[in-house]
């Protein structure tokens, strides 16, 4: 083999290398809410789950999320997010009453006690997602997220990420207006 072909030979791993960082520094800061859910005006995968052990609230299934708009988080007791847009969940639940339920995420059912004994508990239902299976079929990136359903039980609105304040005033509050609205 020549010379020159065996440098461009080696050279081409450090190129991919360069390429590969340059794709990663250029969408470093990028928005995660602006991964959008191919579910969004598709109907809530069928699932059940369980109850989390130890919490005085029932698990639910895929029948539970019709006849009202539900709010769905995804949440766990490991995801430092989670607890810092707890407080935003119950402030939520007061302004609006909306039924919020939860998807507690690859949790042990003691921590996620824990979690909400020492947070309050804002969710009417909780479910119990040991292995991730129902987070995987309703195509979570990564905990927190949340997701509004209208009363059909399709999925009108995903935010990736933790909520906060503004989050609810400038899109959750309007969503499930608009939601509610269109019946």
């Amino acid at each position: 083999m020549k010379k020159p072909v065996r440098i461009v030979l080696a050279l081409l791993p450090l190129a991919a290398l360069v390429a590969l960082i340059a794709v990663f520094a250029l969408n470093i800061d990028r928005d995660p809410s602006l991964v959008q859910s191919v579910l969004i005006d598709k109907p809530a995968p069928p699932f059940a789950l369980p109850a989390v052990e130890g919490l005085p609230v029932p698990g639910f299934d895929t029948a539970s999320l019709a006849g009202q708009v539900t709010v769905v988080n995804v949440f766990a007791s490991w995801c430092i997010p989670c607890r810092d847009e707890h407080p935003v969940l119950e402030a939520l639940k007061r302004e609006t009453g909306v039924a919020l339920y939860g998807i507690n995420q690859k949790d042990a059912p003691d921590q996620a006690a824990a979690f909400l004994t020492q947070l309050g508990n804002p969710y009417d239902r909780i479910g119990a997602d040991r292995d991730g299976r129902v987070s995987i079929d309703w195509g979570v990136y990564g905990v927190p997220e949340t997701f509004i359903v209208d009363a059909k039980g399709v999925i009108r609105f995903k935010h990736t990420g933790p909520l906060d304040l503004a989050d609810i005033d400038r899109e959750i509050v309007p969503a499930i207006a608009r939601i509610k609205a269109a019946g």
